[in-house]
């Protein structure tokens, strides 16, 4: 779709995911084994949006990396460097030469949502609005920004309201036009240091600018914190076209949506979906689902694994169940037949683990 730009942010350092985000930007995180950045790239090019600019930050060199120039989505990727985690608002500020006076869409890359954003940015382009926020209704607004409407229209938005007026939340999905620039430059940064754009949308409300919501109905995962991560990994799951491109042997029982990739191999064992097994993994012995995403290059042996994300090059073996868990990248579980029986650990900074 011509005419419109993207802007996606993959700057912050992910600190509420540690240590999984110690090595890695947390948006390169895989969600159905497929990290949450590049679903959110496909999110914006299957809107028709072929010119993409990601702010990015300390974890630039990573990021730059993993998605490279954008040929393989069919988009043409601009790299924005954001000095220090300063805001979104900020992110807007310094995109502004790659911006120019093209609407845009701002979308944060740690985001996941249902359904799409065509409609979004169709209906953004046929309007006279000067900006478009998505919103959605959450149980506990208090966590995140609250937009107050009246007469369709956005006239507050407050950041973590202590008593909130509104249960509509600010989800990570914005529509601009150039006046977008005139708010950021106008506003002055937060009690955090930052230059937030609530504040930046309020000074376009408060100037008489056209700010309208757009409210969606499906569901949306902000994946910033574990629970989070496996929450819309459960959602994304149950959306899953079931597939075989792997080997499975005779002896092992595929149930429900399962997705088995390239080069993975399923010895006598049984995968309940909604599931995903990576390439070139291999799984003997061992049960593994429903809710349940194993990256590629892991051997999991006579084991049991549910409701999970397992990331690459991990190899657990001998272990009678794991549930509700996060295992990051190159990890090894093993149970020792060595007398006397201890738990033995080698963890990193600000792990958790969980002993019946």
């Amino acid at each position: 779709m011509s005419g419109i730009k993207a802007l996606i942010l993959s700057g912050g350092k992910g600190t509420r995911l540690y240590p999984l985000t110690f090595t890695s930007a947390k948006q390169l995180l895989p969600i159905a084994n497929k990290p949450v950045l590049f679903r959110v790239i496909e999110t914006v090019r299957d809107a028709g949006i072929t010119d993409v600019g990601i702010v990015v930050g300390d974890t630039a060199p990573e990021v730059m990396a993993a998605v490279g120039d954008g040929r393989r989505w069919g988009v043409e990727i601009t790299y924005i460097r954001q000095e220090a985690p300063l805001g979104l608002a900020h992110a807007v500020k310094i995109s502004r030469d790659y911006l120019g006076q093209t609407p845009f869409v701002m979308f944060l890359g740690d985001n996941v949502i249902q359904g799409g954003i065509r409609h979004l940015v169709r209906m953004f382009l046929e309007s006279e609005y000067d900006a478009q926020i998505v919103l959605k209704e959450v149980p506990d607004p208090q966590h995140y920004g609250v937009a107050e409407l009246e007469n369709g229209r956005i006239v507050r938005l407050v950041e973590k309201p202590r008593e909130p007026r509104s249960n509509l939340a600010l989800v990570g999905i914005y529509l601009f036009r150039p006046p977008i620039f005139e708010a950021v430059e106008a506003i002055r940064p937060s009690w955090r240091g930052e230059l937030e754009i609530t504040d930046a949308i309020q000074y376009l409300v408060e100037k008489g600018y056209r700010v309208y919501p757009y409210i969606h109905t499906g569901w949306w995962i902000d994946t910033g914190k574990p629970i989070d991560l496996l929450a819309a990994n459960s959602l994304v799951l149950e959306e899953l076209e079931p597939r075989v491109e792997g080997y499975v042997d005779r002896d092992s029982a595929l149930e429900g949506k399962v997705v088995i990739e390239r080069g993975a191999e399923i010895i006598n064992s049984r995968i309940r979906g909604p599931a995903i097994i990576g390439e070139h993994t291999r799984i003997i012995n061992s049960y593994i689902g429903p809710f349940t995403s194993i990256y590629h290059h892991c051997e999991i042996i006579n084991s049991e694994i549910e409701h999970s994300i397992v990331l690459e090059h991990c190899r657990i073996e001998d272990i009678p169940r794991i549930a509700d868990s996060l295992i990051g990248r190159r990890v090894v579980i093993t149970h020792s037949p060595m007398k006397p029986r201890a738990y033995k650990f080698t963890l990193g900074d600000y792990s958790q683990v969980g002993i019946l």
